[in-house]
């Protein structure tokens, strides 16, 4: 064990809870459906990890997107467009969130060790304050609970790709420098937010929301589409700058990183 490393930060939903990340996924895809708007399960995904409202705006600056709403609505989408759009999903969201909220595989196994370590667990994430105080309970309720967490609310709303969650974390957990910690996402933005941050970054393939697959759609796959999808996935992660990328959680005790 690299006796360096002091704080591995976690990102929540597709990282260590909610497998797919289809908590959020849901939750935009039916406000978008109730704008007029019918958004592949691509657009949806693509800003995944962001602050939701940025999120949203992402996804209206679109050209698809942009061109269906101006023909929509004669005008393109304006800031309160933004807002009404962020309320409704909020909404959306804060009805299911408590039901997905149950770790992902080998989260707690990997986190009760990384503890025996010394290691300390920290995570960000893109949902609010108020998001976080269902999924945080819950999570605990089921086993898993970080020492520290931090929601863009905490950095003055600037959310992934700013590295200033990170930083929060390595100021709670009294960590010495970015070189003695490691961040771990399941989307480009978590790639985003640890290289910004200067830290060795990694990101996890099954149950990512870059993968987008449920537990049970992901292993009814043939063996051989599984290794297909693997690895797009890993390419995408990789050309993002991730330092490396695990396939599940359980692959992170076996990272070069922590082991010296």
């Amino acid at each position: 064990m690299n006796k360096n490393i002091e704080a591995v930060i976690f990102d929540w939903a597709g990282t260590t809870v909610d497998y797919g990340c289809f908590a959020p996924v849901k939750a935009f895809a039916e406000v978008f459906r109730q704008a007029g708007i019918e958004p592949t399960m691509d657009e949806v995904r693509e800003p995944m990890g962001m602050l939701k409202r940025d999120h949203i705006k992402t996804m209206l600056e679109m050209p698809r997107i942009r061109g269906l709403w101006e023909k929509k609505y004669g005008k393109s989408p304006s800031e309160p467009d933004i807002d009404q759009l962020y309320a409704s999903f909020e909404d959306k969201l804060l009805g299911i969130l408590d039901e997905f909220a149950d770790p992902k595989p080998y989260v707690l196994e990997v986190t009760a060790r990384l503890r025996e370590l010394g290691i300390k667990i920290g995570s960000t994430t893109g949902y609010t304050d108020e998001m976080m105080q269902i999924v945080v309970p819950k999570a605990k309720e089921a086993g898993y609970e970080p020492d520290a967490w931090f929601s863009p609310n905490s950095v003055g709303n600037a959310g992934r790709p700013y590295p200033y969650m990170i930083f929060k974390n390595m100021e709670a957990l009294k960590v010495t420098s970015i070189d003695h910690v490691i961040k771990v996402g399941d989307t480009i933005s978590d790639i985003k937010e640890g290289k910004n941050a200067g830290v060795y970054t990694i990101g996890v393939v099954e149950g990512s929301s870059e993968m987008g697959l449920t537990e049970s759609e992901y292993n009814a796959l043939p063996e051989a589409e599984k290794k297909e999808k693997a690895e797009a996935v890993t390419i995408r992660f990789m050309d993002a700058g991730a330092d490396a990328v695990i396939l599940n959680m359980k692959e992170l005790l076996e990272i070069g990183e922590l082991n010296g």
